[in-house]
Order: structure tokens, then C-alpha cells, then sequence
């Protein structure tokens, strides 16, 4: 996977999708300051590892979740190494049945394909459809890094601009506290 050494403080100057230059417009609106890594798509956990060097920050692990009847729909955020159990978020969120959203549903609230979601695209939901639910874990770090709408590009954030970027957009976020299944002898 080739990486741009190269950590920038503005916006790209060549050609990017729609959705990634409305991020950034509205970062710029709200004065949010970021540094940015451009990369080849990055849609692991694992090529995130190179990226979260450059940037000084970690990658936070974003899932597209939605309940069995597919009428309630979570964007969650969590620590990037951490495990991912489904019965722990289901039961505070008190929704039975947790899984995993389709690529159709994250492109029609969204705007984003499998792999590049982050609470960046929560500014096309517009109509409130996705509720975002935040790992308190996540908390501890001074930094947030996530996609601005496409996985060839990462920004990192001050946690305090990522959660005022999220309020602009409308959204109010959840936070629970998600056990990691590897100190869980249950699990």
C-alpha cells in the first residue's frame, strides 16, 4: 500500500469526490484545524497501522451496525484494537440483534462505500437516520483520526473538534462502555 509521507494541515488541491471536498468545507466552516495523510484506499484495521505513525494519533475502529429489522441504524466508534462483540453493544443499547448494516443503507444515509465510514459523513444524514454511539475508551486519546468520506485519505482531529463537528451535523452521540472480550473469560 503506498502512503504519502507528506502530513498536510489544509485541504487536497487536486481532484477529489464530492463528499470529501463537503468534509472539508465544513472543517473549514467551523475552523477545525487536522493534519492529513493520503494513502492508497485503506480499508483495514491493519494498513491503518502505517498511517496512524505519521499522524501521531490512532485510527479508531468505525462499524455501520443496524437492528434485525433494519429500521434503526448506529454508527459506532470504538478504539481500533479493540475486539468487536456484538451481545456487549446490544445490550446497552437494549437492541436485540445488533449486526452489521449493509453497503446499500451506509451509501443511502451516509454517502460512503464499506471502509471509509467515520463520523466525518455523519454531515449527509440529515434527516437523523443514523445515531452515533461513541466508546467511551476512545475518550482517553487527544486525538481522533477517521476517513473524510473516502478511505484514501485520513485526518486526525482534537477529540474536543471531531465531537463539535459531529454536534454541527446535527447528531448527539450515545457513549457506553464496551468490556474488551480479551479480559472477559466469558467472551
Amino acid at each position: 500500500m503506498h502512503i504519502d509521507s507528506t502530513v498536510y494541515t489544509s485541504r487536497p488541491s487536486d481532484d477529489r469526490i464530492l463528499q470529501e471536498l463537503a468534509v472539508y468545507d465544513r472543517l473549514e466552516e467551523l475552523s477545525i484545524p487536522y493534519l492529513r495523510v493520503d494513502h492508497d484506499h485503506a480499508d483495514t484495521m491493519e494498513a491503518c497501522l502505517q498511517i496512524e505513525s505519521l499522524l501521531g494519533a490512532k485510527i479508531c475502529k468505525n462499524l455501520f451496525l443496524c437492528n434485525r429489522q433494519q429500521t434503526q441504524f448506529y454508527l459506532l466508534m470504538m478504539p481500533g484494537d479493540k475486539p468487536f462483540k456484538t451481545k456487549y453493544l446490544s445490550a446497552q443499547l437494549d437492541c436485540a440483534r445488533l449486526s452489521f448494516a449493509d453497503a446499500g443503507h451506509m451509501e443511502q444515509y451516509l454517502q460512503t462505500i464499506p471502509g471509509s465510514v467515520s463520523a466525518l459523513e455523519l454531515l449527509f444524514d440529515r434527516e437523523g437516520a443514523v445515531q452515533l454511539v461513541i466508546d467511551r475508551a476512545l475518550l482517553a486519546d487527544e486525538f481522533i483520526s477517521g476517513h473524510p468520506g473516502i478511505s484514501t485519505s485520513t485526518l486526525r482531529l482534537h477529540r474536543e473538534d471531531l465531537l463539535r463537528y459531529v454536534q454541527s451535523t446535527g447528531h448527539s452521540p450515545i457513549y457506553v462502555d464496551l468490556p474488551d472480550p480479551r479480559e472477559d473469560p466469558e467472551a
